[in-house]
């Protein structure tokens, strides 16, 4: 089916720093923001075991579990197991990641895409997040970033495990769509030339971004696109590092990025906007894009969000940014 037919609203709510990337946040904190989103309207959710060690699951949970289910729609990924036992969170082998979430939960992480794993975490999944059903599931970071030059063998153990499960399970009624959740274009232009799994969608993180999107613009959108398979955008401010954090791909930002970021700030101010409003509503504007799910911690910045997203970007600000070679040429941008 559409995802984008499913989605109540182009802003869902991405949980990963509920899980307490970069800093351990209170759970008061972590509730307080997951409720404010509630307040402004925010019905799509989108979470993960990976997130702390099942912690924003957790987090996310509780407070859903005081709204009628058939009010919102969530999401959650496989791919991962988390296990009773116990691990040093930042000794974790991450790839490129290293140091994600060592604020969360000890709880130790193993990598399973087969056909039994998947199954498995689903049936987890619903316990740690209180509910009976998952609308969307992911097959969580099947590419180079996390596992190196081993990253299409793993995606091979999932293409015959995780995705054949997920389309049974989809075909069966029990969830409504599935696709695969990751930071990097490759995997996604590879599914889509398989003739079977299908998927319904794929929830694409960092790499439709003001700051990143020229790869995704040569091959993966447009056909996406003409397969109908719906983008969700997750980390439409690179990290934080757009949104006036020190973060991109996770990391502290290298010094061309954050060039890069002050050159599209002083643009906005110029034409007297906010960048977080340009860069929701450029993710937004690609004819793929069905969604865009930013983070947040703190309730405050999920009134920014939704603030942004109904903010009026002039026509100027953005042919200012395409001369200024900060857009790609064939980057399609919001009509006004």
């Amino acid at each position: 089916m559409s995802i984008a037919s499913l989605l109540p609203g182009a802003l869902g709510f991405g949980t990963a720093p509920l899980g307490n990337m970069f800093r351990a946040i209170p759970d008061e904190e972590a509730a307080a923001t997951v409720e404010a989103a509630w307040e402004h309207g925010i019905r799509y959710f989108d979470t993960a075991p990976f997130y702390g060690a099942g912690l924003a699951e957790l987090r996310l949970g509780e407070v859903l579990a005081g709204h009628p289910r058939d009010e919102f729609v969530l999401s959650t990924k496989v791919g991962r197991l988390i296990l009773d036992e116990e691990e040093d969170p930042s000794a974790r082998a991450l790839g490129e990641k290293g140091g994600l979430f060592e604020h969360g939960r000890r709880n130790k992480i193993v990598d399973d895409y087969t056909a039994d794993a998947t199954l498995r975490s689903v049936e987890d999944s619903l316990k740690r997040l209180r509910t009976d059903r998952l609308d969307i599931v992911w097959v969580h970071d099947v590419a180079q970033d996390f596992h190196g030059d081993e990253w299409l063998a793993v995606y091979e153990t999932a293409r015959t495990g995780a995705f054949r499960v997920l389309q049974r399970l989809r075909d069966e009624g029990v969830i409504k769509g599935w696709g695969l959740g990751v930071n990097r274009v490759e995997p996604l232009e590879l599914t889509l030339d398989l003739d079977e799994p299908k998927p319904d969608a794929f929830l694409l993180a960092g790499r439709y971004t003001l700051l990143d999107h020229e790869r995704a613009l040569q091959r993966l959108l447009p056909a996406a696109a003409a397969q109908n398979v719906d983008i969700v955008v997750g980390g439409p401010y690179s990290s934080g590092v757009l949104a006036g954090g020190q973060h991109f791909e996770y990391q502290q930002a290298p010094p061309a990025v954050v060039a890069k970021v002050e050159r599209i700030k002083a643009l906005a101010a110029q034409h007297g906007i906010g960048v977080k409003a340009a860069a929701l509503q450029f993710s937004l504007a690609h004819p793929a894009t069905a969604a865009v799910i930013p983070g947040a911690t703190r309730p405050s910045r999920v009134a920014e969000d939704v603030a942004a997203l109904g903010e009026t970007v002039p026509a100027a600000f953005w042919s200012a940014l395409r001369q200024e070679g900060l857009i790609a040429e064939n980057a399609p941008v919001p009509t006004a």
